[in-house]
Order: structure tokens, then sequence, then C-alpha cells
């Protein structure tokens, strides 16, 4: 669970910055993207060789 804590006078604009470094560092949007649709095996497989290719 990610937490920012804003002080007081802090722009909402920098802790909404630093908590989308969290999020990206935590990989929680990755792991939301990848769930939203059924991926079949076969598919799996292809991705993740072409990501090692890379």
């Amino acid at each position: 669970m990610a937490k920012v804590n804003v002080g007081k006078g802090e722009p909402l604009e920098k802790a909404l910055r630093i908590f989308k470094k969290k999020l990206d560092r935590e990989g929680t949007l990755k792991r939301v993207k990848a769930k939203k649709h059924y991926e079949k095996p076969s598919e799996r497989k292809k991705r993740k060789a072409k990501r090692s290719r890379r």
C-alpha cells in the first residue's frame, strides 16, 4: 500500500508526483493492467520470450 504524507503548504501536484513514482516502483499499475484482461498461457509465453530477446 503506497502512502504519501502531505505537509502543510506542500502543493498537491508534488504529492501526486511522489505517489505515482511509488506506484511505479512497486509495480502496482503493471499488475492491475495485466489482470484487466485474461491472457492465454501461450500468449504469456510469447510475450515473455519477446521481452527476453530485447
